[in-house]
């Protein structure tokens, strides 16, 4: 079986940006409001699995402004920066 994760990013009533994080396995749905928290839901899902996720689907909302869609990409961008040797040591 492999374990897919869908991240519908989507425009907040705050004007900001939310990612609705989907287990297309059982269905379940967590919302995250930034990129720390869908780490750590990424986890606590993914753990039902042994901690195997095969791929993440990451999907923008229609209606995702172009801010939004620059502020997420800005954001993962230092999130790589910041984890970038953890994330290079799990890649090999």
């Amino acid at each position: 079986m492999n374990v897919v994760f869908e991240a519908l990013v989507k425009n907040s009533d705050d004007g900001g940006w939310f990612i609705e994080l989907k287990d297309t396995v059982d269905g379940r749905i967590a919302v995250c409001k930034d990129l720390n928290e869908f780490e750590k839901k990424i986890e606590e899902l993914g753990n039902d699995y042994g901690g195997r996720v095969d791929e993440v689907k990451w999907i923008s909302h229609e209606n995702l402004s172009p801010q939004n869609e620059q502020k997420l990409r800005v954001a993962m961008m230092a999130y790589h920066e910041k984890y970038k040797d953890q994330l290079d040591d799990k890649e090999k």
